[in-house]
């Protein structure tokens, strides 16, 4: 099978890169490069062994896609990764949230359906689901297109206009995969999650500030309804992730299929700075801080119908995502720009 990876020199695009060559597949990178860089690509070509092509480009642009499919095709199929994805952020710019976001998945499912594509895997995410009390979200739990912020508003849309392709092209296969929080790194400690800036998510900022390039832990919230007061998040191994979608890729059968990706364990943001202490051997400085406004105190699925319709089921852990990250970051202190 031959993969065009669409935002694929990112965190998540290089790991599944890794993983469907492991699988015997090939893969094409398409990529603008704005949140990260060309030394990814060659990251993946160095793991596995085989040149991994990557087009400098944005996904958006119709032009761009064709000439992929000119130079590097025909491919099987196409994986959409390329999307803005920081939750405050889209907060601030709406429109150029939606704009991406949308129409990335135009231009990818116009110019892939035109080209006899055979599966479209589309890079969702948890926060769709809108009802707090249905955990763990399955995926027939409550979605909204009225959620809190213009990322995973986009993403609920993107959801919406894919089944209604899936349904006026019945011999394409279109799979939605909701993520939930991924974390971790490839076991080489070659590639990794490299954000720009101050980092967004929880494992970058805690990698950071135990390498030294970052102060202090900040904990929003230590007095929720959980074990410990903290928030509750289902945290994936990118790697387990990664491998969910070479399944879903060789298994996809056509229509419209919706699956979750993620453990079903939550894990608490103490009990993930514990687990990272343990990695890095040593104690690292917290601070608690008041919640932030739109937090909650739990949020993590039941991922039964992965393991039921695709034979996947996650098996890395907390422990493993903390070594892995941990083996990235102190390899790579300032992450690419390292190399």
């Amino acid at each position: 099978m031959r993969v065009l990876l669409a935002g694929g020199a990112g965190y998540i695009g290089t790991h599944i890169a890794v993983a469907l060559i492991d699988a015997g597949h090939e893969a094409v990178l398409l990529d603008d490069l704005s949140n990260t860089t060309a030394v990814a690509a060659d990251r993946v070509t160095r793991i596995t062994g085989t040149p991994v092509p990557l087009v400098v480009g944005d996904a958006a642009d119709d032009a761009i896609v064709e000439a992929a499919f000119d130079e590097h095709g025909p491919f099987d199929a196409i994986v959409h990764l390329a999307a803005f994805k920081a939750v405050g952020e889209s907060t601030r710019k709406p429109l150029e949230y939606y704009s991406n976001n949308l129409d990335t998945t135009f231009a990818l499912a116009r110019v892939g359906v035109a080209r006899g594509i055979r599966s479209f895997v589309f890079s969702s995410t948890g926060t769709v689901y809108s009802d707090p009390a249905d955990l763990p979200f399955t995926e027939e739990s409550t979605t909204s297109i009225e959620l809190s912020n213009p990322y995973s508003k986009s993403k609920r849309i993107n959801e919406v206009v894919l089944a209604d392709l899936a349904r006026v092209h019945p011999a394409l296969n279109v799979t939605v995969l909701r993520y939930f929080n991924p974390v971790g790194a490839h076991e080489s400690g070659l590639i990794g999650e490299d954000p720009t800036g101050i980092p967004n998510n929880l494992m970058p900022f805690v990698s950071r500030v135990a390498v030294g390039t970052l102060d202090e832990i900040g904990v929003f919230g230590d007095d929720y309804e959980t074990p410990d007061g903290t928030g509750l998040r289902d945290y994936i191994h990118v790697v387990d992730l990664a491998e969910g979608h070479v399944v879903a890729l060789e298994q996809a059968q056509p229509g419209y299929a919706v699956y979750n990706l993620g453990t079903g364990r939550p894990v608490s943001v103490l009990e993930l700075i514990a687990a990272f202490e343990r990695a890095a051997g040593r104690e690292l400085p917290v601070r608690i801080l008041p919640r932030r406004p739109g937090d909650v105190a739990a949020t993590y699925c039941d991922p039964g119908k992965a393991a039921r319709d695709l034979g996947w089921t996650a098996r890395l852990t907390i422990d493993d995502a903390c070594r892995d990250s941990w083996n990235w970051q102190s390899k790579n202190p300032q992450g690419y720009a390292t190399a």
